[in-house]
């Protein structure tokens, strides 16, 4: 990664979290299909607030990286990232 830039931290801190709930549904959920795997998030919103915050830690993992790597251009943008999916996964919890 040669740039370092705010728009590649957020693409990469929008990116990771999709990829991390999809490793948690192998992981915990493939017995069940898709279908049933989101009818149950739908039904049990403390699971899928779970999902996002462990989803998140993949985004800590690389931050962590970028920061060490002096790209804080990138790293703020994978924080910005970060913040606003914490926020989401918040919101699940208390409003859904």
């Amino acid at each position: 990664m040669q740039s370092d830039n705010y728009i590649l931290g957020v693409l990469i801190g929008l990116l990771l979290p999709f990829i991390g709930f999809f490793i948690c549904y192998e992981y915990k959920f493939s017995l069940f299909s898709v279908e049933e795997f989101l009818n149950l998030l739908n039904e049990q919103k403390s699971i899928l607030s779970a999902l996002i915050s462990i989803s998140l830690l993949i985004n800590g993992a690389v931050l962590t990286y970028f920061f060490q790597k002096q790209k804080d251009k990138t790293a703020k943008g994978i924080f910005f990232s970060t913040c606003v999916y914490a926020i989401v996964a918040i919101a699940c919890k208390w409003f859904l």
